[in-house]
């Protein structure tokens, strides 16, 4: 197979981009991780002062191969949706709220099917990046097992396995 430039631009930038609509027009672009980011503090301030940053960890779950197509699917959907309920609420993407208004939309989004099914996937892998292995990047210097007062299992990896 020949790698053409729309190829690489469509196996690239199009796999992790989001489009955001403002009904039929084009709003913005964004990327799960982008808005992943700034999520991870909102709904765990705490992890922010304990310097966890569970986002490298996201990136590693978005691109491995054992985590099923409809899981990463759904959390690409799911920022999509929660910027696109920013939008309809705020006229602005999700990173560009302020903290209150970004509050507003994780309770709207709460409240929905989708969106509380969302709020907890995305919770599970950042507890799974924050007390996990410092090994797989979301543990930093072994701050969330010090946080619980907990020592890490022996033997540790040697490698990330994911």
């Amino acid at each position: 197979m020949t790698f053409s430039r729309r190829n690489f631009l469509k196996a690239g930038f199009l796999s992790s981009a989001v489009f955001l609509m403002d009904g039929c027009n084009l709003f913005g672009v964004t990327t799960p991780i982008e808005t992943i980011r700034i999520l991870e503090n909102d709904l765990f301030p705490q992890a922010n002062k304990l310097h966890i940053k569970t986002a490298p960890y996201m990136e590693i779950i978005l691109h491995h191969s054992r985590i099923s197509k409809a899981d990463k699917t759904f959390i690409k959907n799911g920022v999509k949706w929660l910027n696109e309920e920013a939008i309809a609420l705020h006229h602005k993407s999700y990173v560009k709220l302020a903290h209150k208004e970004r509050q507003e939309v994780l309770n709207a989004v709460a409240k929905t099917e989708w969106g509380e099914s969302f709020i907890y996937n995305i919770m599970s892998y950042m507890f799974e990046a924050m007390l996990g292995d410092p090994i797989y990047g979301g543990n930093n210097k072994e701050a969330g097992w010090k946080w619980l007062a907990f020592t890490g299992g022996e033997p540790r990896p040697k490698k990330a396995f994911l």
